[in-house]
């Protein structure tokens, strides 16, 4: 799938060429060329959130934070909000973004400024625990072992056929499915204590079928489910 891009820019010639740029590096540019554009085309239902919006800082109209602000609440915690500008711009406007982008740049450092913020987003998560061994311990005390190990099957099978759900609905771009399967996924190992699962779970369901890397959350789900099954067999012996 490709990345959606939303630049918005008031200077006709940097949107064409960025646009073409950005196009035959495989983006799937939207082009706008002040911020009330862009946020009237963001307010259509029927039109799929940008993962990226690169936006101009310095433009007539709205623009700087507060349209960083009501770009935040148009496309949600998943897109990538990117300022750029031909000028250093003071830090404060800056920081209502999520990088910033000097004049002229290439498509390299277009990546380079997205794949930096995700893994800034990654790093700042805070670690969950594979398993909640006060809520294991719990379930332990009121059952034998076959029992416990049904249990954490059962709820472990669920969870990734529910993914498998969760896969379906993105191919058919149905973010309402998406979601839904996600919450299941969160409820459903938070009571049985799998914390990691639950916290992927509920990444997935905020950011929904149109975040960048879903396609990770995905991976990383699967390796967060084997290692608690490996966690679970030493709890066992």
């Amino acid at each position: 799938m490709p990345t959606r891009l939303l630049l918005i820019d008031d200077d006709m010639l940097t949107r064409e060429v960025l646009t073409l740029l950005a196009s035959e590096a495989g983006f799937e540019v939207a082009a706008c060329e002040s911020g009330e554009e862009a946020l009237q085309a963001l307010d259509n239902p029927h039109s799929a959130k940008p993962h990226v919006v690169l936006s101009d800082m310095q433009m007539d109209g709205v623009s700087g934070e507060t349209l960083a602000r009501l770009l935040r609440s148009a496309c949600g915690p998943a897109t990538i909000l990117l300022a750029m500008s031909g000028t250093a711009v003071p830090p404060p406007i800056v920081q209502a973004f999520d990088g910033f982008l000097l004049k002229p740049f290439s498509i390299d450092d277009l990546r380079a400024a997205i794949a930096g913020h995700s893994e800034r987003r990654a790093a700042a998560a805070p670690p969950a625990v594979p398993l909640n061994l006060e809520i294991y311990n719990a379930f332990r005390a009121g059952m034998n072992a076959d029992q416990l190990r049904q249990l954490y099957a059962m709820s472990l099978d669920d969870a990734e056929r529910r993914l498998g759900t969760m896969r379906q609905a993105l191919a058919a771009a149905d973010d309402t499915a998406y979601r839904r399967a996600a919450h299941a996924i969160k409820g459903g190992c938070g009571m049985v204590g799998a914390a990691e699962l639950a916290a992927i779970a509920a990444r997935m369901e905020e950011n929904g079928s149109e975040a960048i890397d879903n396609i990770g959350a995905f991976d990383e789900f699967l390796a967060a489910a084997a290692r608690l099954r490996r966690i679970l067999d030493a709890q066992s012996r």
